[in-house]
């Protein structure tokens, strides 16, 4: 299983230039990939730079033709004359057997430029089973918004554990409480915009319950101790003027972690502000 993430800041590259299909190319040429987890993809948002009202999730739905494609839509403003939607969306060659799209908690504080995140989640009939993958985008402007975002994922991967241990089976027949399969294993990816020593990564690696399997970096479980290589400003310095950083990580339950083969950040595309990161389960 090859899980390729990439905050993609709505397709606009280094050059300033919004092109959904030099992205995707990328991401094609950079892995035969089963997963694609994307962050700040828009829709009707012409006040960003660069873009204009497009549909991008429908775009890049309809240039990955066989992959099963989830929106989730963070910030949802029924505008005049488009609807704006600004969120992440999730794109896998294996069928998908239950979804979720969770709000994160968005705590007020006067003054403080931030906006509504989401997490979105499936659990995806993988050949080597069941697995639960999330890609989410954490708040980049507050320390305390993401403390919260983070406990509300930590307790989000302890139910869905739960369920995975205890669901009973259902049938179709049960109409809407029908539940299918919940992935025990699980993938949590995305932009969380901290820092690799920052107390938030530090507090969302943290032991939850004895009954739940930790999450942990996969980026440390193949390179140990290795330097990091960066994700975010490596070729866009006129947002990120100093040396780049790493805002981007991939996330693995403790009984996953066996079937991590590799990660990899792609340091050669400009086709963003992020590089994307790749995850690779045998």
């Amino acid at each position: 299983m090859k899980l390729l993430t990439w905050n993609i800041q709505w397709g606009r590259g280094a050059d300033g230039r919004v092109d959904l299909g030099r992205v995707v190319a990328h991401a094609k040429r950079f892995a035969d990939i089963d997963v694609f987890c994307l962050q700040e993809v828009a829709s009707g948002y012409p006040e960003l730079p660069g873009n204009n009202e497009r549909n991008q999730f429908d775009e890049l739905a309809q240039r990955l033709p066989g992959f099963h494609a989830i929106v989730g839509i963070a910030s949802d403003v029924p505008g005049h004359p488009v609807r704006r939607a600004f969120g992440n969306m999730m794109l896998s060659r294996y069928p998908m057997l239950q979804i979720f799209r969770h709000l994160l908690p968005w705590p007020a504080e006067p003054g403080v430029f931030s906006m509504q995140r989401v997490a979105v989640e499936a659990t995806l009939d993988t050949p080597a089973g069941y697995v639960r993958v999330t890609t989410t985008h954490l708040e980049y402007y507050s320390v305390e918004q993401r403390f919260a975002q983070i406990e509300r994922l930590r307790e989000l991967h302890r139910e869905a554990a739960s369920h995975a241990r205890s669901d009973p089976p259902r049938n179709l027949s049960d109409a809407p409480f029908f539940n299918p399969p919940r992935g025990g294993p699980a993938i949590l990816t995305g932009d969380l915009n901290c820092l690799p020593d920052a107390d938030e990564r530090k507090r969302l690696l943290a032991p939850i319950d004895a009954a739940t399997p930790r999450y942990h970096d996969a980026w440390e479980r193949v390179h140990g101790s290795a330097p990091r290589t960066p994700t975010v400003g490596v070729y866009d310095k006129m947002q990120w003027p100093g040396d780049p950083f790493v805002f981007d990580y991939i996330l693995v339950s403790e009984d996953l972690c066996g079937c991590v083969k590799d990660v990899v950040v792609d340091s050669e595309t400009d086709a963003s502000d992020h590089q994307p990161m790749l995850l690779v389960l045998a």
